[in-house]
């Protein structure tokens, strides 16, 4: 390459293509002029704050931004004048840039670097609108494509637009004081009844050893199949959307059963009237006033329901956030995860899973609310014989990441074999918190009632019916 070749300027691109994007010149020489005048503190200033040479409007501001980076990451105290100059030459880009007259302009443009904090806000502004301006444009030309599957371009760009909207925030670094000082405050709301840690799930044993749902956590309910983890998690979202006394907005994505199922399967629960008896024609005038009390109290519910089968990461950021933007929903129920799929190409299952797991987790963590995932365990636990046959954490079907990814990991079990056939009555199940990231474990003792699949917390809780620990 030779010195004498210009770096040209970066292009207008996008819907008018006849105007330049949006820029500061004067901010950027500012921003590289402190970071030549105090190389120690400003460099990493500008690092925190701005990170990428794309928040330079100017191929040669870029370059130089580069230079600059890579000599602080060898030697901060080596970075001058003359040492920037010495590697631009190096590398062919000095006379491209401007040359060292150039170098000494942006050195002389600026008096003080007090401002530097505001300088980098204005570039981080400008390059916001820069990406906005691309994602646009190419958003605009991909729906030219006659052949595009629409659905999906539209998830797509959603999904660039809330990567800016991401990208503009940046987290300061906290000092423990003022850290303290909220966390005090919180927990003093807590203690006082003020505000609730976490969604309560309507199972009191659980809540109390886990403070139920909380934000930006990703909860995990595994079981084998056939078990009740739907029926369980249904429960749960019937608790938080109509039995507590403040309703919470849920979205329910079931990749399992269609939203008929679920919608029947809520009313039959809530009306305590077995599904079966209206296939058998074994209902009478009773069951039919007990469902029509259900359908009142149940059509309040602020309950979304997406049935998409083989549902893909991409689809559920890009549903899971217009959900929370336009209904304001403050839980997601995923039904199941390994029914999933990943949004490319993966070179195995456990690497798919791993992915999705992970993403499922950054959902919770962008839009600070908890994260319902079911899971299935693998066929390890059937081989399993004898009283202490239980879930654990090595069962979880497909991948290790799950457990990593997870605040929180339940497992559901029952005796399977005890309830075939059962029209009436009920069992015992337990719901195993195996892994909890900030409290305790514990067995929960359950009661299941099988002809209306539903769960509920025994009372009083047995403490014989744990497992024994050794």
């Amino acid at each position: 390459m030779a010195e004498d070749r210009p770096i040209r300027d970066a292009q207008p691109v996008g819907v008018l293509p006849d105007r330049a994007r949006p820029h500061a010149e004067s901010v950027e020489k500012a921003v590289l002029g402190a970071m030549l005048r105090e190389p120690v503190n400003a460099i990493e200033t500008v690092i925190e704050l701005c990170r990428q040479e794309q928040l330079f409007y100017f191929a040669a501001h870029q370059e130089i931004y580069r230079a600059l980076l890579e000599l602080h990451r060898t030697d901060d105290k080596s970075v001058d004048l003359v040492s920037v100059a010495q590697y631009l030459r190096e590398h062919k880009k000095l006379e491209a840039v401007g040359g060292e007259v150039y170098l000494a302009d942006l050195y002389d443009s600026i008096a003080t670097t007090v401002n530097l904090e505001s300088w980098c806000k204005t570039l981080q502004k400008y390059a916001t609108l820069r990406r906005m301006i691309d994602v646009c444009a190419g958003a605009l030309t991909r729906c030219y494509d006659a052949d595009a599957d629409a659905a999906k371009l539209v998830d797509e760009i959603e999904s660039d637009v809330y990567s800016i909207r991401n990208g503009e925030e940046t987290h300061s670094i906290t000092d423990l004081e003022e850290l303290l000082k909220k966390q005090f405050e919180l927990l003093m709301d807590i203690l006082e009844h003020n505000v609730e840690p976490g969604i309560p799930t309507g199972f009191a044993p659980i809540d109390e050893c886990t403070g139920g749902l909380k934000p930006g956590e990703m909860f995990v309910l595994a079981a084998r199949p056939s078990i009740g983890k739907t029926s369980l998690a249904l429960n749960v979202i019937r608790n938080v959307t109509v039995n507590c006394p403040k309703p919470r907005p849920v979205a329910f994505f079931s990749l399992e059963m269609t939203d008929g199922q679920i919608a029947r399967r809520l009313l039959c629960t809530q009306a305590r009237v077995p599904e079966a008896a209206f296939w058998n024609h074994n209902f009478n005038r009773n069951d039919t006033t007990r469902l029509t009390g259900a359908v009142d109290k149940l059509k309040k519910a602020p309950l979304y329901i997406d049935p998409t089968p083989g549902l893909t990461l991409a689809e559920l950021r890009a549903k899971a956030r217009r959900l929370y933007s336009e209904k304001k929903i403050e839980l997601i129920v995923i039904d199941y995860l390994q029914l999933m799929h990943s949004d490319g190409r993966v070179e195995s299952r456990q690497q798919e899973v791993a992915e999705i797991s992970g993403g499922i987790k950054k959902l919770a963590k962008d839009l600070s609310i908890p994260i319902l995932v079911l899971a299935q365990l693998n066929r390890e636990l059937d081989k399993d014989k004898g009283q202490n046959a239980r879930p654990k954490l090595a069962h979880l079907r497909e991948s290790g990441a799950i457990e990593q990814d997870a605040d929180i990991v339940r497992f559901l079990h029952r005796d399977r074999e005890k309830t075939k056939g059962m029209e009436s009555g009920s069992a015992e199940a337990e719901w195993i918190i195996e892994k909890n990231r900030n409290g305790r474990t514990a067995n929960c003792k359950l009661i299941f009632y099988p002809e209306r699949m539903e769960f509920m917390a025994a009372s009083p809780e047995s403490s014989a019916f744990a497992p024994p620990r050794k």
